[in-house]
């Protein structure tokens, strides 16, 4: 099947370069592409393979092995007198939904049950070896695999010991992942194992998009017609490849070079060395790329573009990204001296010789010029604060009153600027969530927080196979009694019938839903920034353990879902940094909202188990259609409806003063849910509240 040509891919020189970089030096450790849906992530990454030159391998080894370099402990070995053959270069996807034997390889059943040879059949992470492993929405990956790819890129080995399977194998892969940020976020551990990070979006200039809109379908009507066009284009960059890869081990990283390098990294508060070193490979590969045997400034520009946005340190909720300017300050405007010697090659210095080389650093991590020096101390907290809303923008702010001021103080001009994790005016920073489960045992997708039956964990029993992993020793069991029968002469005898499969218990993820009342009551006590602080840290905390949190809130005449059920912290942070409050207290529209939008959800995916937090005071004073109902009637009597759905709820009251009316009580006692009174909780205590409040 002919794919669209790599040349050909209109506006997207980023992600172009990114790829071609790790292509022509591996050991940069792969790419991540972050974009809308769209945007021909996959596309380019399909047609990378095209462009690279074959491998020479070692015949009948499935491992891929070189012929110069071959793996000692290989599986198929020992390869001293290989035949030796040549393959494309090989880029293997990972689907998303793969079960650990197809990523890691397994016991060959067929080998086994058929021959009594017990063999190992190689998984993708063996077909990928010395090529690209690929895989498309990586931040929908499950934890499980999650795991794998972290071993492999970070020993370059694959070991298996599973079911009577001891093997170890080389795995020399260069991880390539698309994702889009809408549908969650990536684990940090598996975020920084690639090596470049790189965002694209659709172009705006309509000149461009025509031209996409032009390419794509003079390749749908033709595909080998727009090939040829482009088949010039293709050939130049194969052959551009070929010739960085042979520069690469002359290219020359000096002292000055490392220096900047340097220099950058603490400047952007990289956490670790590894953005030091991915940096430092990426510049030696764009100077080879480029032509040149020592790398310059731009080399370290174009690299520290690619390798720090998703290494920075950064708060919670915001977005990767990297402020150019600061890059600039840091770098400064000098070149590297023309007989700058490489530090293998450096002599001693002389000290009667004085120093004239005025445009160097003294220090690594030192600039030559004062005001880059100066940027990179005091500015570099500004160019930080930059990044991050102004809290003086948001409307929440003019509600506050001096006391609510003292509760969450601002940061003062002559103070370094504090981390703001959450973006969102008026609320503070989130904090470390206590785990709360569901009762019972689920079935809903893998996560972090309730106990469930899922395709990875600990063995809780057996089942006749219909589909996943066979357990083996059950299937023995299953067929020892039938042998005599069957007419055993030396080896076992199986049937379909005998087959038997794992039950494995493990974690699921859940589906938080809260419920606030906004009205103008919950704003005169400011209970409102209490709120946001706990949404937002049960948010942070879901996306560690793979939840879904929503958010209805309801007010004036009516209730609006805010917050959609979600996994990315970046677009909560945006909706509730937004959320209204005042007026009316439309209680049963709420109920209603929360109601429907469960239903919904359970529609979409009916395995994950919720659990509805309703915030309120139990007041109802907004208006209903139905003249024989009050507006606490009509909120009773949907309560009713969720509780004979089995919903499970907890309800926080809000309600505060020496006087009590009781009203979220009894609203809990309609639902069927646990009542915990609010002056007693702060945030935090709400949080406790909700890990109290189990799902029954």
């Amino acid at each position: 099947m002919t794919s669209f040509p790599f040349s050909a891919v209109v506006g997207s020189d980023d992600m172009a370069l990114a790829l071609l970089l790790t292509t022509v030096s591996p050991e940069v450790g792969g790419v991540l592409v972050r974009g809308e849906k769209g945007t021909a992530k996959s596309t380019m990454v399909r047609a990378l393979t095209e462009l690279l030159p074959e491998q020479a391998v070692i015949a009948d080894c499935r491992f891929g092995c070189a012929p110069d370099a071959a793996d000692p402990n290989c599986p198929d070995g020992p390869h001293d007198s290989g035949a030796v053959t040549t393959r494309p270069a090989r880029l293997v996807e990972l689907p998303v939904g793969a079960t650990e034997d197809r990523v890691t390889g397994s016991l060959d059943l067929e080998q086994a049950l058929g021959t009594g040879v017990a063999r190992f059949s190689p998984g993708l992470l063996a077909q990928a070896n010395r090529g690209i492993l690929y895989v498309d929405e990586v931040n929908l990956l499950h934890d499980h695999l999650v795991d794998l790819l972290l071993d492999a890129a970070a020993m370059g080995r694959s070991t298996v010991e599973r079911d009577g399977v001891s093997v170890s194998h080389a795995a020399r892969i260069v991880l390539v992942g698309t994702m889009n940020p809408e549908e969650g976020e990536l684990r940090p551990q598996l975020l920084d194992r690639f090596g470049l990070t790189v965002e694209v979006a659709a172009p705006r200039d309509p000149a461009l998009r025509a031209e996409v809109v032009r390419r794509r379908l003079a390749f749908d009507a033709d595909p080998e017609t727009f090939t040829r066009r482009f088949a010039a284009e293709q050939a130049d960059l194969g052959a551009r490849i070929v010739a960085a890869r042979e520069m690469l081990p002359s290219v020359v990283l000096t002292d000055w070079a490392l220096s900047k390098i340097a220099t950058v990294c603490a400047g952007f508060e990289v956490d670790g060395m590894r953005a030091d070193i991915v940096t430092a490979r990426a510049a030696s590969a764009h100077a080879a790329w480029s032509g040149r045997t020592q790398v310059t400034r731009a080399d370290i520009r174009a690299a520290a573009r690619l390798a720090l946005p998703h290494r920075r340190r950064r708060n919670p909720f915001d977005a990767p990204g990297l402020d150019e300017d600061l890059l600039d300050r840091l770098l400064g405007d000098d070149e590297p001296p023309e007989d700058d010697p490489s530090p293998d090659t450096s002599p001693s210095p002389d000290p009667d010789q004085p120093d004239t080389d005025v445009d160097a650093p003294d220090h690594p991590g030192e600039a030559s010029d004062p005001d880059v020096a100066h940027d990179q101390g005091a500015d570099t907290p500004e160019a930080t604060a930059e990044q991050r809303p102004d809290p003086t923008d948001s409307a929440q702010d003019s509600e506050l009153e001096d006391d609510d001021a003292d509760a969450f103080p601002r940061e003062r001009p002559d103070q370094p600027a504090a981390p703001a994790p959450t973006g969102v005016s008026g609320v503070s920073d989130p904090f470390r969530v206590r785990l709360f489960t569901a009762h019972g045992v689920g079935r809903g997708a893998s996560g972090r927080r309730s106990r469930a039956l899922t395709e990875r964990g600990r063995t809780v029993g057996t089942r006749p196979r219909a589909e996943g992993a066979i357990h083996l020793p059950a299937t023995i069991r299953a067929a020892a009694p039938h042998q005599t029968a069957r007419g055993r002469t030396d080896r076992l005898l199986l049937t379909p019938s005998d087959l038997r499969r794992s039950v494995t218990e493990g974690r699921e993820a859940n589906l938080l839903l809260f419920c606030v009342d906004a009205s103008g009551s919950m704003a005169a006590r400011k209970r409102m920034a209490s709120v946001k602080t706990a949404v937002l840290s049960l948010l942070l905390d879901a996306y560690q353990r793979r939840d879904r949190i929503g958010l209805v809130c309801f007010r004036g005449g009516d209730a609006e879902l805010v917050l959609p059920p979600t996994s990315s912290v970046e677009i909560a942070a945006a909706r509730l940094a937004e959320l209204p409050h005042g007026g009316r207290t439309p209680l049963a529209e709420g109920l209603w909202r929360a109601a429907e939008t469960l239903r919904l959800e359970k529609i979409r995916d009916p395995r994950r188990r919720p659990l509805l937090v309703v915030i309120t005071d139990g007041r109802a004073t907004g208006r209903t259609g139905d003249p024989g109902a009050s507006p606490l009637t009509r909120a009773h009597r949907v309560a009713d409806l969720i509780r004979e759905q089995h919903i499970p709820a907890l309800v926080i009251d809000c309600e505060s003063g020496r006087f009590r009316m009781g009203l979220a009580a009894e609203l809990a006692a309609r639902l069927g849910a646990q009542h915990v009174a609010l002056e007693d909780l702060g945030a935090d205590a709400l949080l406790r509240a909700v890990g109290r409040g189990e799902a029954a």
